[in-house]
């Protein structure tokens, strides 16, 4: 995962959901721009109870 990310899973969940909601379509497209993968992220989130919502744009 980028440095720029937090490593913290709730500070990163924070912080992807607040990117998402105010600036990408997808996480895809959030991905793309911090040149992270996807994988890591999900796999980060899942530790704590939290997938992806395609439909909300959001990790619930």
């Amino acid at each position: 995962m980028t440095d720029t990310l937090p490593k913290d899973p709730v500070l990163l969940l924070s912080y992807v959901n607040t990117q998402l909601r105010d600036f990408y379509a997808s996480l895809q497209d959030f991905c793309a721009a911090a040149d992270v993968r996807e994988e890591e992220i999900r796999e980060k989130l899942a530790g704590i109870d939290y997938r992806y919502d395609e439909t909300a744009n959001r990790f619930v």
